[in-house]
């Protein structure tokens, strides 16, 4: 090759050919600094370029014939290891060190590893990382695209010219690199790729990208080092300690956009959110929140979860480093933050994943298995090494970068179930004739098993609405391995029997007890989420019936049945407060309802419920155990009420729910023990907009009842529930 460059100055070789019509498999083979004969010789490309010269030796290069080629020959050793370069064109002149003087970057360990789909933060050195090589800073590109045949970086500091920043390939790894000495952080860039068969020519933003430009636009930025220093110490030493499932969860599920808007209906920023929604969901007693997906999306009405940033939290909201402020002022004011994660499907966008180098590689390739028919998005192959490693290291990424307390998995129910919402004929079945998914399956047990064992303390949760067995127990037992499970079969039972006029509910009895048959064998959390307040199915507060003070009054019994109940809790925002309208994520929330006082009272009954489980071991620690549960009374579908015991060791706390508007004088209640029982919570109380019927503590009577030695005696407030303690 040497040989033919040496005498070829007027006719272009078939290589240089290549290399200027960008598809050529190696530009390092040709371009920087090679051997030539006796001496060495520099050939760079610069289209547009009027002169070059070396600028350490102070030496010109020639063009070669009418092309952007130049190059110079000379004597071995007369050039520095890292040459420098500075050029005329349009735009000015300019200087800089070759990007192709300089080596691979890439540690062969960190290939093999991603190769085996074992490296949990293949983030650190794929995407763009600010580097110094040799004493020369700049810029490190990485990014996986086996099916290339050439991929390019583009961005504003090349003109997005593909021609002109050619990456190398890292043998069958698929991996392309390129570290371009001089670049400072801020600058936004994408890939070009040119597919190896058809010649097809895409441009992709990084699926590794930390920090995109805000929508629409597409483009990555080369992040910054992060200038947060954290202040949440002690916050994640008693979280690695502590024995989350016997500690109180009650959860806020927010949508950054939508919670608050600013005075012109902008989104407020995630330190204006810090200023308000921590100090909030703080004072309603809460002990977290959860936030629908921050990473980066492109359309505001997917929520989030048609993800195209999954290492990058949106830029609608501000900086990584603002989002990192946010989490430490949770931390700091004792509110753990769970993310709600999508790895079951992601976006058709041109700009993304989808065909990322000209094939199917993050997807399946066969739509039977690789297209959601119901989203019109794709589903990641999870059986591909390299496609669970993004998914794997994404979720370290946000644990261990943002000190992440957990991820919420969306629709886990999608990715283990071959014919999720396929007819027949249009799903494959797994190699034993069965509709499970086997490479998901495994992938989500290791995805538990990575993070709790990187970040011990950290939980994940499950969307899963079916009935797959122990998606909460370890992997090493059969399980998924999650922390905990959103109890969807409670929800709906739950919500059903509520939206009945109270005169029937008599007849759905087993909607309220049925759920104990299964409540232990899975750790449940309870929710009410955004999904259930969306797209006609009516707000919390309008899915009751009856005239406004039943709503109000059966959304009071709902929660304090909700709270007392075993399991954590999961709660949408606006729904603390029963907002009339349907949640809409393009404004804020309804905020002036609270100067009504029945929206005033349901906040006020929340945050005393959310005080009371957290001041009640009796209602949280065994939450997932069958020994912090008793009925004292399942039976009494002809008045509609409940009643039941949460206990911790000898602490009881009584909970009597009725579920008609009537009230019932001299309810008889049996109880364990002799004593005064007083009346923690009346969710009847006028202090949340109720009528204030009902005592506030009964002596027992040695008249056995229900089974139990002693019991009391009960008024009952209509639509009302009554929590009591022995005192």
């Amino acid at each position: 090759m040497s040989s033919t460059l040496a005498h070829s100055d007027d006719i272009l070789p078939v290589e240089l050919e290549r290399i200027a019509e960008a598809r050529h498999h190696d530009p390092f083979a040709i371009l920087g600094r090679h051997p030539w004969e006796d001496g060495e010789q520099v050939l760079v490309y610069l289209p547009g370029a009027d002169r070059v010269r070396l600028l350490d030796i102070d030496a010109p290069l020639s063009r070669l014939g009418d092309s952007d080629f130049f190059r110079w020959q000379g004597p071995a050793g007369r050039l520095p290891e890292r040459y420098r370069l500075e050029w005329q064109d349009a735009q000015g002149s300019h200087q800089g060190y070759d990007p192709y003087c300089f080596p691979p970057q890439l540690a062969d360990f960190d290939l093999h590893l991603f190769g085996e789909g074992r490296h949990w933060h293949a983030y650190r050195f794929l995407g763009a990382h600010l580097t110094r090589v040799d004493g020369i800073s700049g810029v490190c590109f990485a990014v996986w695209a086996p099916n290339a045949e050439r991929v390019s970086v583009i961005g504003d500091f090349n003109q997005w010219d593909g021609r002109r920043h050619p990456m190398r390939v890292r043998g069958g790894s698929g991996v392309w690199e390129l570290f371009l000495p001089g670049m400072p952080a801020g600058q936004f860039y994408k890939f070009e790729i040119r597919h190896r068969n058809s010649g097809a020519i895409l441009v992709k933003s990084d699926p590794y990208g930390q920090q995109f430009e805000l929508r629409p636009g597409t483009a990555a930025l080369v992040p910054a080092p992060t200038q947060h220093r954290w202040a949440d110490e002690g916050w994640m030493l008693q979280r690695r300690d502590a024995d989350w499932q016997q500690r109180p969860m009650s959860i806020y599920e927010v949508h950054l956009g939508s919670w608050q808007r600013g005075p012109d209906g902008g989104f407020l920023s995630y330190r204006e959110l810090a200023e308000r929604l921590i100090p909030y969901a703080a004072e309603q007693g809460f002990t977290h929140v959860e936030l629908l997906p921050v990473t980066e999306h492109p359309l505001d009405a997917s929520w989030g979860y048609q993800t195209t940033g999954y290492f990058a939290p949106t830029s609608r909201f501000g900086s990584p480093d603002d989002f990192r402020f946010f989490v430490d002022q949770c931390h700091q004011h004792g509110l753990g933050v769970i993310l709600d994660w999508a790895p079951a499907h992601f976006p058709r966008d041109a700009f993304a994943l989808a065909a990322f180098d000209g094939e199917p590689l993050y997807e399946h390739a066969d739509p039977r298995r690789g297209e959601h028919r119901d989203w019109g998005t794709l589903i990641f192959n999870y059986g591909r090494k390299e496609v669970k490693n993004f998914l794997l290291a994404s979720a370290v990424y946000w644990l261990e970068e943002f000190h992440i307390d957990g991820l919420r998995v969306d629709a886990v129910a999608s990715m283990i179930y071959l014919d999720y919402s396929r007819e027949e004929g249009d799903w494959l079945p797994n190699q034993y004739g069965g509709n499970e998914n086997l490479e998901a399956i495994d992938f989500l047990r290791e995805l538990n098993q990575v993070t709790h064992g990187q970040h011990p303390g950290s939980v994940m949760i499950a969307e899963e609405s079916t009935a797959w067995p122990q998606v909460t127990r370890p992997p090493w037992v059969g399980g998924l391995g999650f922390s905990m499970k959103w109890n969807m079969g409670w929800m709906h039972d739950t919500l059903d029997y509520l939206s009945k006029d109270p005169v029937f509910r008599h007849f759905h009895h087993d909607q309220l007890t049925f759920g104990l048959l299964y409540a232990f064998t899975e750790n449940f959390v309870l929710p009410f989420s955004h999904d259930e307040v969306v797209h006609g199915k009516a707000s919390m507060l309008h899915k009751m019936p009856g005239d406004e003070w039943q709503q109000f009054a059966n959304l009071r019994l709902l929660y304090s049945y909700q709270w007392t109940y075993p399991g954590k809790k999961l709660l949408f925002m606006g729904s603390e407060f029963g907002q009339r309208p349907e949640w809409n994520f393009d404004a804020s929330l309804e905020w002036p309802a609270l100067d009504y006082p029945p929206h005033a009272g349901v906040q006020a009954l929340v945050r005393d419920l959310n005080r009371i489980y957290r001041e009640q071991p009796a209602l949280h620690r065994h939450d997932f155990s069958a020994e912090g549960f008793e009925w004292i009374d399942c039976h009494d579908a002809a008045q509609s009420v409940i009643s039941y015991q949460r206990r911790d060791g000898e602490e009881r706390i009584l909970v009597v729910l009725n579920f008609t508007p009537v009230v019932r004088h001299d309810y008889r209640l049996g109880v364990p023990r002799s004593g005064y029982y007083r009346v923690l919570l009346n969710s009847d109380s006028e202090y949340y907009g109720g009528s204030n019927i009902g005592e506030a503590g009964a002596h027992s009577e040695d008249i056995p009842w229900m089974g139990h030695p002693q019991s009391i005696r009960l008024t009952l407030p209509p639509l009302g529930a009554l929590l009591l303690r022995l005192d």
